[in-house]
């Protein structure tokens, strides 16, 4: 272990991190600004533009003279003896500044050779254009603001740094420009679907993230512990019970944007947390959601991208409306040839799934059967947007059993490119029929499924007040995210996803090579 150091006031330093031969380099640099007075961590900067706007309007800003003050960080160092040339990236892009000794002075010029690439300074000067035509600043003064301790890898691209871009999303984030348009499309995504919901007169809401009882949907929960109370919580897998609790209660347009979390699988369209969209319109149904669902996609899209076409992984999907509408039943017809319209009878189903090679589980029902004909040959062919309705009851707890047959349900999700991306109903709200479907759960859970729901009495406590006929809604945001940006992950979405500890990682991977 390496010796702790005592600092000037004689406490204890933490010990020694490891240095390489770059990093003391830059070290020794720091050392040498403050041996001249220099701060090499510097204080506020009040800067007066981006480096996008003097780069557009650098014409109009020579010939006004206009002083610019402008902070980033240094990306590039060209020397040429009396004058140096350097790259300033900020927020927007960069700009390049020009450096004259016979300006800043002998001293505060020979700064520069104290600058690594990584740096963050602030410059004030004038912009120009060069001889050959580049916009740039004419650096009058120049301020330290932060020494970079670490280089930035000079070779970041490519699959082989996938999961360091990710564990080090801030690095990712300096030295790759698409990696932050992706990041300011998201948020401006988020803004649209906000704006959208906002003038349809829905009420944005917070719900708890802590509950006592695991539902809303079907998913293995996160189990934790409060110590206060004495008590297991898990943390919840959706929003749904408690926003349709706010429409009994007479609130009757609510959403909530916010973070979901399941114990399940991580994957290029999974991770542990997500953010996710709910919404619940009294007096609306199935295909009141299907038509906010079309209009937050298409006017999102238009909104951010300028346009309702996009190319994901090679295919060009449109997003305009109207989706097509098929219902499962139709749509397992029509991809795998077998016709479940009538079918009630468990031997019938399961003969027609021996027929098609459909494997099924003896304590399956007629509705988890055509919902594995579903997985099986229909999903990964819907690229295009469409809906498909008429769910099972069966794989249905929440939703309102259709009036034409009490075994189907108002149920639909959208998908595209053979991905869900939403999945509403309209609502149930017979409390009776509920208290039913909880009961079903639990016996499903008391048989082993860990991603069945749980009895909630004070739910069906809410609906014996009166729930009104309502449609509800839930959209999967870093899924329409992906969409949206041509992100292949969703890893690619999220700014810090899910990572194994690198430390458990290395350790798996010794014990392998034993």
């Amino acid at each position: 272990m390496a010796e702790e150091k005592k600092n000037a006031q004689g406490k204890q330093a933490p010990a020694v991190m490891d240095i390489n031969e770059q990093m003391q380099n830059r070290i020794d640099k720091m050392h040498k600004l403050e041996e001249r007075g220099i701060r090499p961590f510097g204080h506020r900067f009040d800067w007066t533009h981006h480096t996008k706007e003097i780069y557009d309007h650098v014409d109009e800003m020579e010939a006004s003279g206009i002083e610019v003050k402008v902070a980033g960080r240094v990306m590039a160092i060209r020397g040429h003896g009396k004058t140096s040339f350097l790259d300033l990236q900020d927020n927007t892009g960069r700009i390049q500044l020009y450096t004259r000794k016979d300006v800043l002075g002998e001293e505060d010029y020979s700064i520069i050779k104290l600058m690594d690439i990584g740096d963050i300074v602030g410059v004030t000067g004038t912009a120009f254009k060069t001889h050959m035509g580049e916009p740039s600043i004419r650096v009058e003064k120049l301020e330290f603001l932060s020494k970079a301790l670490k280089p930035l890898p000079e070779k970041w691209h490519g699959l082989t740094n996938v999961d360091l871009r990710y564990r080090q999303r801030y690095v990712d984030l300096i030295v790759n420009p698409d990696v932050k348009d992706v990041f300011i499309k998201r948020s401006q995504i988020i803004k649209s679907i906000r704006e959208i919901l906002d003038n349809e007169g829905f009420l944005e809401v917070d719900t708890p993230v802590l509950n006592t009882i695991s539902g809303g949907a079907t998913a293995r929960p996160f189990i934790t512990y409060h110590n206060a109370l004495d008590i297991q919580m898990y943390l919840r897998i959706a929003t749904e019970l408690n926003l349709k609790r706010l429409i009994v209660g007479g609130l009757e347009r609510v959403y909530e944007m916010g973070r979901i979390f399941r114990n399940e699988g991580i994957d290029i369209k999974h991770n542990p947390e997500f953010t996710s969209l709910e919404l619940y319109q009294a007096y609306g149904d199935m295909e009141s959601m299907m038509d906010i669902t079309e209009k937050i996609v298409t006017e999102t899209a238009q909104k951010v991208l300028g346009t309702q076409k996009i190319v994901y992984e090679g295919q060009e999907i449109n997003l305009a409306g109207p989706w097509p509408r098929i219902t499962m039943i139709d749509a397992v017809k029509q991809y795998s040839g077998k016709d479940f319209t009538g079918v009630k009878d468990i031997a019938v189903a399961r003969q027609m799934a021996d027929e098609a090679h459909v494997a099924y589980e003896e304590s399956w029902g007629v509705g988890k059967i055509i919902n594995a004909f579903f997985d099986e040959f229909v999903e990964d062919k819907l690229i295009q947007p469409v809906f498909i309705y008429k769910y099972p009851k069966e794989i249905s707890p929440l939703a309102k059993s259709s009036v034409e047959d009490p075994d189907i349900t108002d149920r639909f999700e959208g998908f595209i490119y053979g991905r869900e991306l939403c999945n509403g109903f309209t609502e149930l709200n017979d409390p009776i029929d509920q208290r039913e479907r909880f009961v079903k759960q639990m016996e499903e859970r008391a048989n082993g499924d860990e991603e069945a729901g749980m009895m909630d009495e004070d739910f069906i406590n809410a609906l014996m007040h009166g729930l009104p006929p309502t449609g509800g809604l839930g959209i999967g945001i870093d899924r329409l995210i992906m969409f949206l940006t041509g992100a292949v992950s969703i890893r690619d979405v999220l700014l810090f996803p899910t990572m194994k500890p690198l430390t458990q990682e290395k350790t798996e991977a010794d014990g392998a090579e034993e």
